[in-house]
């Protein structure tokens, strides 16, 4: 009797197991752990606390005022992702101090103003370099041309740092950052305000080199490329040369010779 009852007292003490209530543990986020806390808060540190004091020249106020402009009064706060650019330019980063005056300025929040400059990766929440060097390694850029890798590889060579890091001279900090928008003209980075494209590791470690010039002479003296394509293209035109609308194209009147 008991080997009988033995399988049916095993699967009934594998169910209760199973039922057994378990903890209610989740995750804050669903996306995948992030080294570092850059992007998500605040540290106070030297150069960035908001014991520092910060204030728009008159001749940026005048350009906040007229930004303003754009907006009901009652929705002058839309206003705070062109003012903290301007703060950004002005200072060299979005610094705690940036972001307080923005909030005081536009009348909000100033964790309103913490939100917009910690989703937006184009504030630069901790000092950069004067030349702030971003590499796409997006897939277009991947494939494109020589490769996104050999441009990283080249960049890490002429700077000697990696990754997420500034020179010690404070001139150059070097990304990785995702499509800027540039793929028919990949492989390419985006250096400040300005994209160089059609790269290669020549006319990469070129451009590095014109830059460390420009940045420790005067700016007449340094030949920096100018930027747009490397490879002496104008635009995003075919690098062969055109390969099609050579003849008058068909209107309505145009129709086949053979018909």
């Amino acid at each position: 009797m008991a080997s009988k009852m033995t399988p049916l007292l095993f699967r009934t003490a594998v169910r209760s197991v199973a039922r057994a209530p378990r903890p209610q543990i989740r995750a804050f986020t669903a996306a995948s752990a992030r080294r570092s806390d850059t992007l998500s808060v605040h540290r106070n540190t030297p150069d960035n606390n908001p014991d520092i004091p910060f204030k728009f020249t008159p001749q940026n106020e005048a350009i906040i005022a007229e930004i303003i402009k754009r907006y009901p009064p009652q929705y002058k706060k839309a206003a705070v992702m062109p003012v903290l650019d301007l703060g950004q330019r002005q200072h060299g980063f979005t610094s705690i101090s940036v972001m307080n005056e923005v909030a005081r300025i536009l009348e909000m929040p100033p964790s309103r103003v913490y939100e917009v400059a910690s989703f937006y990766t184009m504030y630069n929440r901790t000092p950069v370099g004067k030349f702030h060097v971003q590499a796409c390694t997006t897939t277009p850029c991947q494939l494109g041309g020589c490769g996104s890798d050999a441009i990283v590889k080249t960049i890490k060579e002429e700077l000697g740092i990696k990754q997420g890091e500034t020179t010690q001279d404070g001139l150059f900090t070097f990304i990785e950052v995702e499509c800027l928008g540039a793929c028919v003209n990949a492989p390419m980075v985006q250096i400040n305000d300005d994209f160089y494209e059609d790269l290669t590791p020549e006319t990469t470690r070129t451009l590095i080199r014109a830059l460390k010039e420009a940045g420790t002479s005067s700016a007449a003296a340094a030949k920096v490329p100018a930027p747009g394509p490397l490879s002496g293209r104008q635009t995003c035109e075919n690098s062969q040369g055109q390969t099609n609308l050579h003849d008058e194209p068909w209107g309505i009147e145009t129709t086949r010779a053979d018909l």
